[in-house]
């Protein structure tokens, strides 16, 4: 063990090449395990940022749109019956689960009718919003775990430095200063990977928060005309 970090040592004191590549291929097992992990996070983090990103740009535009022509409309009926089968807007679809309801309890009494339209707004809204927050927890995840998993990179890969210094009995700023760049390189990389994640879960998370408010607004005045 001892031979092999002091092998080490005299490879490190030779090496002036701080590229990240270079970085990452001179650090230990744990720490390229570290550094593998928190770069495949980033990328999955970066990958569900632009897609949450398309998916609100998307939906808040079809529910504007939605809502200009429901109120436009004749009826409810008329309205409902032009909407297509399929579609892939929470509005457009809550609202065709309500009419279903609707349609389903209009020889019960309007009281009756109306509870269980607005039961089934309910329960129809809050699967649309899990929908949307699918994947959610992911970023909060990796905001709040990646700097310590970063961290915990850069103490093992400090610890084999002072390990290294203690048996090369060299303390020179070129056995020293590889070991530890490569044992800040994984906290930089934690620190990259959980920022633009808190920063992206905090804004979606106001984003679905303003559209169940939208949601919300048009299932309450779809129920004062029912």
């Amino acid at each position: 063990m001892e031979q092999d970090i002091a092998a080490q040592v005299v490879g490190l004191g030779g090496a002036s090449d701080f590229s990240l590549w270079s970085l990452f291929l001179r650090a230990d097992f744990v720490v390229k395990f570290v550094i593998v992990l928190l770069i495949a996070s980033s990328i999955f983090s970066w990958a569900l940022i632009f897609d949450k990103f398309k998916l609100f740009k998307t939906i808040n535009k079809s529910t504007s749109d939605f809502e200009k022509k429901f109120w436009k409309a004749k009826s409810a009926e008329s309205f409902n019956n032009n909407l297509p089968s399929n579609t892939k807007d929470p509005a457009t679809n809550i609202f065709k689960i309500a009419m279903a309801e609707l349609i389903k309890t209009k020889r019960q009494s309007s009281a009756v009718q109306l509870a269980r339209v607005e039961r089934i707004l309910e329960i129809a809204t809050d699967n649309e919003i899990k929908n949307i927050e699918k994947n959610f927890t992911f970023l909060a995840t990796v905001g709040s775990t990646a700097p310590f998993i970063g961290l915990f990179g850069t103490v093992w890969g400090i610890m084999n430095s002072f390990q290294s210094i203690a048996i090369s009995r060299n303390t020179s700023l070129a056995i020293v200063a590889p070991g530890i760049a490569e044992a800040l390189f994984a906290t930089a990389l934690g620190l990259l990977a959980a920022i633009p994640a808190v920063v992206a879960y905090n804004k979606f998370n106001s984003d679905s928060r303003r559209y169940f408010s939208k949601i919300e607004n048009f299932s309450k005045r779809f129920l004062s005309i029912i």
